[in-house]
């Protein structure tokens, strides 16, 4: 704006609505302070007791409502929470909330996980910053310490959960170390054993050999890995649709159909090939090769069209070695009968179907 430019004033002739704009006088300020009014009314909702009234609240009938009940998963008791905590435990409160609206007893039950190497290495960490060795103290006092550990925690991430505005049965909560849940347990693992349900088999157990402790499978993290792939022809060794035309028989003779694999070690003990009726198969014959090459002229191959492109080039086999002779209908290939492509070596499988 120049210097000389007056500043812009309010058109004293236009006309003043404020007095013909009637709105309802309430108490709510003009600033919501959210951050200071919402404990608030979190305490609130507990001092009166909101979550245990609304158990009490009958249904349209004057009778009991449907129950509806969300046994939480438990969340360890190591830690402060985090974002992931949020989302969880925002989520299952909204389904909580919605069943209570739609006329259920909607329980909700939290609970903590108090077991496990997360809380263990929690007391390790204060082991290794007093120069302790884990080996050098007595188990029993070890896990002592987990425990009381454990309990701090629960009290801290109860209250944080209650920060989140999330109503539950926090004053009587499960958790997995209290003696009692221990005792079902048990109790529930004997009637296994008497019933005859209880087995003795094999399952590979992560252990680390550093906590000396077994892991979860969670908590086990792997190096990205690259697989071997492998390309392989099964030959074509008769059709047993019945009465096909001869004319397409005489087109799979010779025929051998191309699978592949990352898992090389189950070809052994492979009884089958998958097909899919919607994807398009044609029968390929390789009429040229390069010398560095293991491909052989006037083979034949059945394969998925789209590819084909790529199967001949890991093949080394380039343009012009290759030509497309017909296509195969799906109706054709659940009528092949295959031979594996170890038949005949010593343990090798017999005939396979496609």
């Amino acid at each position: 704006m120049c210097a000389d430019t007056p500043a812009t004033t309010p058109d004293s002739t236009a006309p003043d609505y404020r007095d013909t704009v009637f709105l309802p006088e309430t108490d709510f300020p003009m600033r919501a302070g959210l951050p200071q009014r919402e404990p608030d009314w979190l305490a609130r909702w507990e001092r009166i007791g909101v979550y245990d009234r609304l158990r009490e609240k009958k249904g349209p009938d004057g009778g009991k409502r449907a129950p509806f009940v969300l046994h939480d998963g438990p969340p360890y008791a190591n830690g402060h929470l985090h974002i992931g905590h949020a989302l969880n435990k925002i989520l299952k409160d909204m389904v909580v909330r919605s069943q209570q609206m739609m006329g259920r007893d909607a329980r909700y039950v939290p609970g903590w996980d108090c077991h496990g190497l997360p809380i263990e290495w929690k007391i390790e960490e204060q082991y290794r910053a007093k120069g302790l060795n884990k080996d050098a103290v007595d188990v029993v006092a070890f896990r002592q310490e987990c425990r009381k550990f454990a309990e701090g925690w629960i009290d801290i991430q109860r209250e944080e959960f209650k920060r989140l505005g999330v109503t539950g049965k926090w004053d009587d909560p499960y958790r997995t170390m209290d003696y009692h849940a221990e005792a079902v347990i048990a109790d529930e693992f004997m009637k296994l054993l008497m019933n005859g349900t209880l087995y003795q088999g094999s399952k590979p157990v992560m252990w680390s050999p550093v906590e000396k402790t077994a892991l979860a499978e969670a908590e086990v993290e792997y190096h990205d890995h690259t697989s071997h792939t492998i390309w392989v022809a099964f030959p074509w060794r008769r059709d047993a649709s019945g009465g096909r035309a001869q004319a397409m028989a005489n087109l799979h003779q010779r025929a051998q159909v191309v699978i592949w694999t990352t898992t090389p070690w189950t070809i052994p003990q492979n009884r089958a090939v998958a097909f899919n009726p919607a994807i398009s198969y044609g029968c390929y014959e390789v009429i040229a090769r390069p010398e560095d090459s293991n491909a052989t002229i006037g083979m034949r191959y059945l394969m998925a069209d789209k590819l084909a492109e790529s199967v001949f080039a890991a093949a080394k086999l380039g343009e012009g070695m290759v030509r497309r002779l017909a296509d195969v209908p799906a109706a054709d290939l659940a009528g092949l009968v295959l031979s594996h492509p170890l038949r005949g070596v010593e343990g090798g499988a017999g005939r396979v179907g496609l």
